[in-house]
Parts: structure tokens; sequence; C-alpha cells
């Protein structure tokens, strides 16, 4: 995992890819981020059109990394795993989505080729995430 400033995170909003960009803000104090890892990781490995980023919003409450370290180590995540180190979301929630409250889990699926992007603030279901792909194609 990487330690990142919000403008990385908007960075990967816009950047053009031939991928399906999967962006899910969690912490590993948030139950229904970590009952729906295992689908968002699953869909990660086995779809090669889509790049799954999680980013960790655990630095908000505690400034040390370690614990998302360790978590990350003892689940086996292979999806990309940025730690977003900024203080106050209500200061740059809007600036991910507008429709995020802040609430999470949340995830926000994008077709960076055509811009169309879909906004999620609820934990995923089985099937949620093959919906949202396919929304934004």
């Amino acid at each position: 995992p990487k330690i990142v400033k919000l403008g990385e995170v908007q960075s990967l909003l816009s950047t053009k890819s031939d991928h399906i960009q999967v962006i899910n803000f969690w912490a590993t104090w948030c139950g229904p981020c970590v009952k729906e890892l295992p689908l968002i990781e699953k869909l990660g490995q086995e779809r090669k059109d889509i790049r799954v980023t999680l980013v960790s919003l655990d630095l908000d409450l505690d400034a040390n990394p370690e614990k998302v370290y360790k978590f990350v180590e003892r689940k086996g995540i292979k999806s990309n795993v940025l730690i977003l180190d900024e203080q106050d979301p209500n200061s740059w929630i809007d600036k991910i989505d507008t429709d995020w409250s802040g609430s999470l889990a949340a995830t926000i699926v994008i077709n960076t080729k055509t811009g169309k992007r879909t906004f999620i603030g609820r934990e995923l279901k089985e099937g949620d995430l093959e919906a949202l792909i396919e929304s934004v194609k």
C-alpha cells in the first residue's frame, strides 16, 4: 500500500485508460467495507478489463498506517491499495463525487474513455459490481 494525497486519487478518476476503473473507498474499521472486499477482489482478479483500486480512509482516524498494512497482508489483498492521507473528509468528499455523503462503503465505477461513471454509497452485494460495470460500458 502507498500513502497518497487527494490529487493522486483525483487523477485516477480522470486519467484515460483502456480499463474500467473500480475505485472503492473503505476502512479497516468499516464492517460493510470489509464484508464487500472479497467480491471486489475476486472481480479484479478475474476480469482483465477492470482495474481495481482500494482507497483506505484509515488515516483520518489513526495516523499510523500499520493497521492497513497488516490487514492487506492478512487478507491477501492483490488489488492496488492506496492509503489516503487527508484530514477532514467534509472538505474533500465533493471533489471525489458530489453524490457522496462521506459514508462508507463507497464505490465509483468509471469508464475513463467515455467519461461514463456511476457512484454507489452502500455495501455491494453479489452481482452489484457486474451491473455497475455494464452500466458504464
